[in-house]
């Protein structure tokens, strides 16, 4: 927690500065596989300076946001190639090893779009889907969806919130939990349609053909 609140402190002190988009870049890049870093409250609050001073510039917070983020997590997704034997071995892990397979079969990328939203979702996804070696193009794909959503959201939240979600984390935290929820509803519909125009597809009649 002090750590937490000595780099929020020390942000603050670089708002004006354009060393504030490297470390916002730095601070979202190490989330992904080190998720104590605080990179959502950092762009949270510097949407709210961005509100209130004009500086630093929304649209460049937005931009490095996403772009550490991405970064990080083909670094978290790197890990998990890594360690994928060890997970396919452990007792424990095994099983959830097994959970996350099935899991990306059924949903694919669209789950990590989903969990960037919930709490410790994002390392532990970009983990799983190296361990279980999701198709490359596959994950920088969604991805990049995922982080520029999370962008987008976190430095909106600042700039329209304003020090109402800086000071109240609870509502930036619902917030994106709300958001999440609907994306999976939204998800969830979307793949029970198609299923179920398949199942009413005619199956194509065999012709006999003479030989």
């Amino acid at each position: 927690m002090a750590v937490t609140q000595a780099i929020l402190d020390a942000l603050h002190d670089v708002m004006a500065s354009p060393w504030v988009y490297l470390a916002l870049f730095a601070l979202a890049m190490l989330d992904g596989f080190f998720p104590v870093v605080p990179a959502e409250t950092s762009v949270i609050t510097a949407g709210v300076f961005a509100a209130s001073t004009g500086a630093p510039d929304l649209a460049l917070v937005i931009v490095v946001a996403a772009l550490g983020a991405f970064v990080g997590d083909h670094i978290s997704y790197a890990i998990g190639r890594t360690t994928n034997q060890r997970l396919r071995n452990g007792k424990r892990s095994g099983k959830a090893f097994a959970w996350a397979q099935q899991a990306l079969a059924e949903r694919g990328g669209l789950v990590l779009v989903v969990a960037r939203y919930i709490p410790g979702g994002r390392t532990a996804c970009t983990l799983t889907m190296g361990a279980v070696a999701h198709p490359r193009r596959s994950f920088a794909l969604f991805d990049a969806v995922a982080a520029v959503s999370w962008a987008v959201y976190s430095g909106l939240i600042g700039y329209v919130g304003g020090a109402a979600f800086e000071n109240d984390p609870i509502k930036g935290l619902l917030l994106g939990l709300g958001i999440a929820v609907t994306i999976t509803v939204v998800v969830e519909v979307v793949r029970y349609l198609r299923h179920r125009r398949v199942a009413r597809r005619p199956e194509p009649e065999l012709v006999a053909t003479r030989d």
